[in-house]
């Protein structure tokens, strides 16, 4: 396991906002409101629009459902996602890298920039797309111009999250409008609406472009982006506190992405008002849906209004991408860049590719590579749903903060939702391109295949990790005398002064120093306690300078050094000799208010001689004693 990070996520806005000031509701909400909507515009992006509209223009109202599904399923994942970032103070990122081995964490990196550049691409091409459309610029050029908003996004970061923000709600807004307008002109079908809230896919096509919206919908990269910006507003660290964080945040996860479920049935509803309903069932081609609206509709502003929504929903999807590319190199990999280099790599992977399409087959094929980016998007959600599914059911790591039963069950079951489609997609793939490259047999053993089975091994693992991580949890070797210190949970604070906590080494220290903190605040002096009690300790006392004591003292400073970096007030004491006598000696020394004590780890007859030791310790102790 990787040592605890000591950088915060997104540093440079790191509880920038303070969130502790207002003391009503809707002060308090629109304090926590932000972050969420920074993420919903990633629901909303140019690849929403080309998925949305090839569903709506070929299949009428009937995938309705899907946009429904996939809403619920993403206001479940991004609370978690906020969960995860308000309770551990960590990213997805993060936790994945103190979670994972290097290898693992590295291909997990891989795949997450893939995505990044997949959603990237969507924007790019979105943004030329619209510029073309508004202004007859040309697609390459407008790809090129696609660069310069880097300088846009790191002004804004500069000066501070609320002006993204405020950037993004305008945004939203105005994509908002647009619909509305769009819908008012189009009339559609309420009864036929209705009816498409009502799951079945017609063929094998309507998987794929149904997979396509989920990947457009649920958005890996968002689960990373919303535990971090999270991390943007401060807050009360005690129990109060934290519940009320996650509250306001549910709210605004829960406002912010019904706003994006609207916009996202307003695309396809229109698709299918206007061009399934006329007969023109192949409209996949975001340009052929400008050209066609006017006629159909019969007013010229509607193709206005629907280009300058395409520019909204790109440029302002754009800032998602920036800010997650950061937080998930920095998180994985522990490397910080400069923040315009690192937004110009992400959008020149994006940039590529689309340079390349419209070179070698035409500026036809752009909806079709957008419609692909949101496949591949899908294709990456496990790799994140899984870990972050993890990591909230962790109740070592989250503590009262877990998640419950019937929240875990239908967190699961999306996952399965998602990896289920996502077989299928696959599995139908492999058969064509084994089909298609009967002569080139070596690019589909050689290539392909190794790539698919590489992925679902790792895909496998980390499911493994996620079901039975607590069970079969591999303990790291080592040669110390009483084992390693371990990482130490977000703790909640409560009351006392001062507190003595006793350590013996074993697995039972995490519960120890979790229950003695959560009884104290801030400002609660604690204290280590541990007793060498070795037979050269028993008779030299604190005179003993053998290796068991040098190693005792180490490992005892590690702990107090981990909960220092937490804001807590911590001494070590080390003692010698007998634990009866000992520990309660100490504890009256240091006058300590409550001494806690964890259990000693033994079973069988071993139980019977160590078990003596807290019964002795309760008698002669004069402070209270809590046995955990």
């Amino acid at each position: 396991m990787n040592a605890l990070r000591t950088r915060q996520s997104l540093e440079e806005v790191h509880h920038s906002i303070d969130a502790t000031q207002a003391k009503t509701g809707w002060r308090r909400y629109f304090l926590f409101a932000g972050p969420a909507f920074l993420v919903a515009v990633g629901y909303m992006d140019p690849g929403n629009w080309a998925t949305d509209i090839a569903g709506g223009s070929k299949y009428g109202y009937s995938l309705i459902w899907v946009l429904l599904m996939s809403n619920l399923i993403a206001i479940l994942l991004q609370t978690l996602s906020a969960r995860l970032g308000v309770v551990r103070g960590r990213d997805l990122a993060q936790a994945s890298r103190e979670t994972y081995p290097p290898v693992i964490n590295f291909s997990l990196w891989v795949l997450a920039e893939i995505a990044i550049a997949a959603c990237d691409l969507a924007e790019v091409i979105g943004l030329a797309i619209g510029l073309n459309l508004l202004f007859g610029l040309p697609l390459v050029w407008g790809v090129v111009f696609a660069i310069y908003d880097t300088l846009v996004i790191l002004y804004l970061q500069r000066k501070g999250m609320r002006y993204i923000e405020i950037l993004i709600l305008s945004m939203v807004a105005l994509i908002g409008a647009a619909f509305f307008v769009e819908l008012f002109f189009a009339k559609p079908a309420i009864g036929e609406i209705a009816l498409g809230f009502i799951p079945h896919l017609k063929d094998n096509g309507a998987l794929y472009i149904a997979i396509g919206i989920i990947g457009a919908t649920v958005m890996p990269h968002n689960l990373y982006l919303h535990s971090s910006l999270v991390q943007t507003r401060r807050s009360n660290r005690d129990k109060e506190g934290i519940a009320t964080a996650i509250k306001y945040n549910v709210i605004d996860s829960s406002v912010a992405l019904n706003i994006a479920f609207f916009v996202n049935v307003s695309i396809l509803v229109l698709a299918a008002a206007v061009f399934f309903k006329n007969g023109l069932n192949d409209v996949a081609e975001i340009q052929d849906a400008y050209k066609l609206l006017a006629p159909l509709l019969g007013h010229k502003a509607a193709p206005i209004l629907f280009a300058v929504a395409l520019i909204a929903s790109g440029q302002s999807s754009t800032i998602t991408g920036t800010l997650a590319g950061q937080i998930v190199m920095e998180g994985y990999l522990d490397l910080r860049i400069a923040p315009w280099l690192r937004r110009l790599i992400t959008r020149l992977l994006a940039i590529t590719p689309t340079l390349l399409v419209i070179y070698f087959f035409g500026e036809s094929k752009l909806s079709a590579l957008l419609i692909l980016s949101q496949v591949i998007l899908s294709l990456q959600l496990g790799f994140a749903v899984i870990p972050l599914i993890q990591f909230v059911s962790d109740k070592e790591k989250m503590g009262e903060f877990v998640i419950s039963r019937i929240i875990k069950f239908f967190a699961w079951l999306s996952a399965f939702i998602i990896l289920g489609l996502n077989f299928k997609l696959v599995w139908d793939a492999l058969s064509d391109w084994q089909e298609q490259l009967s002569n080139h047999m070596w690019v589909f053993n050689f290539i392909i295949l190794p790539v698919v089975i590489f992925t679902s091994s790792l895909l496998a693992y980390i499911l493994w990790c996620a079901v039975f991580s607590q069970k079969w949890r591999k303990k790291e070797d080592t040669k110390l005398p009483h084992g390693k210190a371990e990482d130490i949970p977000l703790i909640v604070k409560k009351q006392y002064h001062r507190i003595a906590i006793c350590i013996d080494f074993s697995d039972s220290d995490i519960k120890a120093i979790t229950e003695g903190v959560s009884h104290g605040t801030k400002d609660t002096e604690y204290f280590l306690l541990h007793i060498v009690e070795t037979a050269g300790a028993r008779a030299m006392g604190d005179q003993i300078q053998d290796y068991e004591t040098h190693e005792d003292s180490k490992q005892l400073k590690l702990y107090g050094h981990k909960l220092r970096e937490q804001g807590y007030h911590v001494a070590e004491r080390l003692g010698f000799g007998d634990p009866k006598k000992e520990i309660p000696f100490i504890a009256e020394q240091i006058s300590a208010e409550l001494l806690v004590i964890g259990q000693h780890g033994h079973r069988g007859i071993m139980d019977m001689i160590f078990g003596e030791t807290i019964s002795v310790v309760r008698h002669n102790a004069k402070c209270p004693v809590l046995v955990v």
